[in-house]
């Protein structure tokens, strides 16, 4: 798809083409390694924005992650071959403010197409300056760093990053724009069913307080009325206060809350001391960073609806 890689593919072609045929099928398996197609080439940061790029993509679209499965992305560097990656590509899909590493890394490519999810939706503050990501070295007073980047958690504004994405598909890669809009198009239908079940389904519950290993799941707590009280802060690795840890007990008994959930890719060591000593039960709300075979449902959907089901049970949904 890279004009100035099929360039260089054509030069490569000529002068195999010099040395025999031997050397032809080596640089095309050299290529092929490389992840060089005539597709749209799209580098995604990590699993939500890689699932977008595929599916809305479809059949035209290459999308590689630089987060590799089960991999925490927020500890994500970026390795020389990745850089490579990014240089080829004909578009980088990013979270700005999730990964710094992949922040850095994209500013200083030459790629023409660089799409920041952040951008196509409105951004907030739900874990406090004071639980800025690791990587800004514990400085809060750039206010961009404090939002909340876990935007696709919420069913409504991850539609609203995919309609972003599809028309920067669109305008980059023209030739299959009708396709890219089709496919948006059916994504946020699902996007939108996706939100109906959840609003129906925590319409009503017994409590609407829930206790997370960290906090990721500010905007879904906000669309469906409910109240996220994170043992950390937006960083899943940081470590809670013991004051935190008694405030949380305390509003276990006010608040009727029965559950504390972990995830699958960060240590679940401190919600169940926390839910030990508070003699509560221990579940699953994952946020949906990366999906493993740990991951209750092959894709963001079925992960999603396994959630819903987990915070049904845990809010005492009617």
């Amino acid at each position: 798809m890279n004009v100035r890689r099929r360039l260089i593919s054509a030069t490569a072609v000529t002068a195999a083409t010099a040395l025999g045929l031997g050397a032809l099928s080596a640089c095309s398996s050299d290529s092929a390694a490389t992840g060089n197609t005539d597709k749209f080439d799209v580098v995604a940061s990590f699993y939500p924005m890689a699932f977008l790029a595929e599916q809305i993509g479809g059949d035209h679209a290459n999308v590689t992650s630089l987060t590799e499965p089960g991999q925490e992305p927020h500890d994500l560097e970026i390795s020389t071959k990745q850089r490579a990656q990014l240089e080829e590509a004909d578009a980088a899909l990013f979270l700005k403010g999730l990964q710094p590493a992949v922040d850095e890394a994209v500013s200083q490519t030459g790629i023409k197409t660089k799409i920041d999810a952040a951008s196509l939706t409105s951004l907030e503050d739900h874990g406090g300056t004071e639980h800025a990501h690791e990587g800004e070295e514990g400085h809060a007073e750039e206010e961009e760093h404090a939002r909340d980047p876990h935007i696709w958690l919420d069913p409504v504004k991850y539609a609203e990053v995919a309609e972003g994405v599809g028309k920067a598909f669109e305008k980059a890669d023209p030739d299959h724009a009708a396709d890219y809009k089709k496919n948006t198009e059916a994504l946020v239908k699902k996007l939108n069913g996706l939100d109906g079940d959840f609003e129906n389904g925590l319409k009503n519950t017994k409590t609407k307080v829930f206790f997370t290993n960290h906090a990721a799941f500010g905007y879904l707590a906000e669309r469906y009325g409910l109240t996220q009280e994170a043992i950390s802060g937006l960083d899943p690795e940081s470590e809670p206060s013991a004051a935190r840890v008694r405030e949380l007990q305390q509003e276990a008994k006010a608040d009727g809350v029965t559950t504390v959930f972990y995830e699958t890719l960060v240590s679940d060591k401190t919600a169940k001391t926390l839910a030990k000593d508070a003699k509560l039960k221990t579940d699953v709300l994952d946020p949906l960073e990366g999906v493993t075979d740990k991951s209750r449902g092959d894709d963001y959907f079925q992960v999603m609806e396994a959630n819903l089901k987990a915070l049904q049970a845990a809010l005492g949904a009617k």
